[in-house]
């Protein structure tokens, strides 16, 4: 029980410190790639057919979005969908 609370407080830790703005499955550079481009949020949301808060939450990585939703943000940003997001070392098992 002592082994298990203490590995929740370390994946909390790992999670909060390490991943920071990062969903635990997903890690993302959307803002960075966004701001380069010139967007606002509004402007990226409105090309891409959603709205501006579905474009901040996963910015903000509480939403991961669907294969088509970041297929077109790509296009929109003019890169691949591997620039903008990643998985996390740990999910590919390495952790």
């Amino acid at each position: 029980q002592y082994r298990e609370r203490a590995y929740r407080r370390c994946r909390w830790v790992w999670e909060k410190i390490i991943l920071g703005r990062n969903h635990k499955n997903l890690n993302n550079k959307l803002e960075e790639f966004r701001k380069s481009a010139g967007m606002t949020q509004q402007e990226l949301s409105n090309n891409a057919n959603v709205s501006r808060k579905s474009i901040n939450a996963i910015e903000n990585g509480i939403y991961v979005p669907s294969t088509v939703l970041a297929l077109k943000i790509a296009k929109i940003l003019k890169c691949k969908v591997e620039d903008i997001f990643k998985l996390p070392f740990f999910a590919l098992g390495i952790f």
